[in-house]
């Protein structure tokens, strides 16, 4: 359960348990790179006599509906059984069985539980049954333990991983495990669906006398539980769809299905925080950070440097920004409730590294220092996951600021800055991000929904989604075309604010020759037997000017003749073409990661001698969440190719997919149409 960095957000996105589908899907990646070598020792252990538990052969011989023949396994049953003492201990049972289908199901045997300081694993057992044969066991001693987090200087999170033999077509595999915690949190979040098709899942929940709770369901309508007595109570859900992986589509998690339980001890217990409203979790983490922005005397010397030629206070915020966003190293210690809890300023100082609620700390401690108010905002780094129906601090994985400016602020500099209705003007920051400047915000923070921490307690945000006009890319090339159809001239490209963080982020850490390449790499793409000739990018170490690249470029044949006909495409480089859309229809919304600004401007001189025999018909299309203009001209010697390109929200809908589908088909017919010229005679 741990507010990390961008480093660990895969394995954070859920609290420790690997019932979590994603837990699971982030197992499967691992297993391909930092686990491999454990589960290389994993496949060489001994398989003990099998004792099948009841409930494992039960789920085995469930009739299965006709699935699409892809499908790789189903899940048969899944089974979250969580008993609260009074206490406040949880002890989480998981059972989960699995019928592989299609040989892609393999990776399905690999099972891996976490834990920690404060979640401790009971005991560990996996089992396989065969269509043909002995069934197989494995138990917890047959499990190799790994840390996880390699950016991390030191956690305490670890993983018991073990592959369970014989995951073939036809096989069932199942395993079970309990967990024991003592939460500063008492939620839990029940995850029912999965990236393959759930036949039967159940969740049973079990409190003390007198303990109420409250649930909530997201993505799913509302279920009413089964009342087992004894203050227990039984969800369960039948033939649950898989998760259909879909470009653009929106985070797994602000798709899948999902229970966020909270339980309340009776007033006067003294147990964990109660979370029934975003202003409680709020109220805990002001709390759990209380007394860790205190400025050391070196940080305030340090402050009264970085701002001694400052004019007012967004020269002292740049400055003060700058210093925590690029020199801080990021790096994470995370043991207990430092997973959540940020280091005191001073260490952080001192030390010159710390995660995203470190930098976040300092860079406040120095900001008020310097005179100015800030505020902790916890977000996830994945739109969509943290919605207003579930407060909850389980989902957040990330911590930035909300540095509150001066009524009277002239923010033409500053574009994150929305108006808070108690606090004003807020420019939101994340200092943990090497390539964004201050004034932006990384594209998956936009438009998602942030905890604003404040005295007393905070609210949820809606952080801003910035405007098209800030996230550009203008290409403009000036060509000439000799008779032979070889294409000759530079291009020159200037990016601002995304565009530029995804040039920088590609190029930053390469050398010379290999941004070359990157660049070439590009031109394959688009031009045939080309040359790069000459290569100048400008302004890429410097976050607060825009990238400017130009290189100059020979294709040959780039146009075609047949006779006395030339054919040149217009669109001599990049393309809008950014979702294809097979014949399925999709079941999921698109998200594109921001709102941004494209366009062209290509000169091609021709030949001399050529008049146009057909020129491409200007186009337009507008489908409300984007844009795409096109126009084709030619003077008697240069044809003038112009095309924009705008994504205006980052949302489409499911009912408006139809729309979208014939936008980008049309940009398709657009890109690849080509102007006619003739020789005069």
């Amino acid at each position: 359960m741990r507010i990390n960095s961008y480093s660990n957000r895969l394995l954070w996105a859920r609290r420790v348990q690997d019932a979590s589908p994603v837990w699971q899907t982030t197992l499967r990646r691992l297993s391909r790179t930092a686990i491999a070598p454990v589960l290389a020792l994993v496949a060489g252990v001994t398989i003990a006599s099998a004792t099948t538990p009841d409930w494992l052969r039960t789920a085995a011989q469930s009739p299965l509906p006709k699935y699409p023949e892809e499908t790789r396994a189903v899940v048969l049953y899944s089974e979250q059984v969580t008993t609260v003492a009074a206490n406040g201990e949880i002890k989480t049972q998981y059972r989960k069985a699995i019928k592989i289908l299609r040989p892609e199901g393999k990776d399905l045997g690999v099972v891996g539980v976490t834990f920690d300081k404060d979640t401790r694993l009971t005991y560990l057992k996996a089992w396989c049954i065969p269509a043909d044969g002995r069934d197989y066991e494995l138990k917890e001693k047959d499990a190799v333990e790994t840390g996880l987090f390699s950016e991390a200087l030191y956690t305490d999170t670890r993983a018991k991983v073990m592959r369970i033999p014989a995951a073939e077509p036809g096989n069932v595999v199942g395993y079970e495990y309990e967990q024991r915690r003592r939460p500063s949190v008492l939620q839990d979040t029940w995850d029912f669906q999965d990236e393959i098709p759930v036949l039967r899942a159940r969740f049973e929940l079990h409190l003390p006398a007198s303990w109420e709770y409250d649930s909530f369901w997201l993505n799913h309508s509302k279920q009413e539980p089964e009342t087992l007595g004894g203050n227990a109570w039984a969800w369960e859900i039948q033939n649950v769809a898989a998760i259909a992986d879909e470009p653009a589509m929106p985070p797994w998690r602000a798709v899948a299905g999902r229970l966020g339980v909270s339980y309340f001890a009776p007033a006067g217990a003294t147990v964990a925080a109660r979370h029934a409203t975003w202003q409680d979790v709020g109220r805990w983490y002001f709390q759990l950070s209380s007394g860790r922005r205190e400025a050391s005397p070196e940080i305030k010397q340090k402050v009264a440097e970085l701002t001694a030629k400052a004019a007012n206070d967004d020269d002292r915020i740049k400055a003060l920004a700058a210093f925590v966003q690029s020199d801080i190293r990021y790096v994470a210690i995370e043991i207990g409730k430092g997973g959540f809890q940020p280091h005191p300023a001073a260490d952080i100082f001192a030390n010159h590294y710390g995660d995203c609620k470190d930098k976040a700390t300092l860079l406040s401690t120095m900001l008020a220092e310097a005179g100015v108010k800030s505020y902790y905002v916890l977000i996830n780094h994945e739109r969509g996951v943290v919605t207003p129906d579930f407060p909850t601090a389980m989902e957040f994985d990330h911590v930035i600021l909300a540095i509150q400016l001066p009524a009277d602020d002239d923010t033409d500099k500053f574009y994150a800055v929305p108006d808070d209705p108690k606090l004003g003007k807020l420019l939101f920051f994340d200092p943990t991000d090497p390539y964004v400047s201050i004034g932006f915000l990384p594209q998956s923070l936009q438009a998602n929904y942030g905890l604003l921490v404040t005295d007393d307690g905070g609210s949820l945000v809606k952080l801003p989604l910035l405007p098209p006009s800030l996230n550009r890319l203008l290409r403009s090339a000036r060509l000439s075309l000799a008779p032979d159809g070889t294409l000759t001239g530079v291009v020159t490209e200037i990016r601002w604010g995304e565009p530029a963080v995804e040039l920088r982020a590609q190029l930053l850490s390469l050398p010379e020759a290999d941004r070359r390449k990157a660049t070439e790499d590009f031109l394959s793409k688009f031009l045939g037997g080309f040359t790069l000739r000459g290569y100048k990018l400008e302004g890429l170490d410097d976050l607060g000017t825009n990238p400017v690249l130009s290189y100059g470029v020979q294709a040959d044949s780039y146009a075609q003749t047949a006779g006395d006909l030339l054919l040149v495409r217009p669109r001599v480089l990049g393309t809008k073409e950014e979702l294809a859309f097979d014949k399925k229809d999709r079941q999921y919304p698109v998200e594109y990661d921001a709102a941004t600004l494209q366009g062209d401007l290509v000169d091609i001189d021709l030949p001399p001698g050529y008049k146009p025999d057909g020129l491409p018909q200007p186009l337009s299309l507008d489908v409300g969440a984007a844009s795409y203009k096109s126009k084709v001209e030619f003077d008697g010697k240069t044809l003038h190719y112009t095309r924009s390109y705008e994504i205006k929200d980052v949302l489409v809908p499911t009912g408006k997919l139809a729309d979208l589908k014939g936008f980008y088909h049309q940009i398709v017919e657009d890109e690849n149409t080509s102007a006619i010229f003739k020789k005069a005679q």
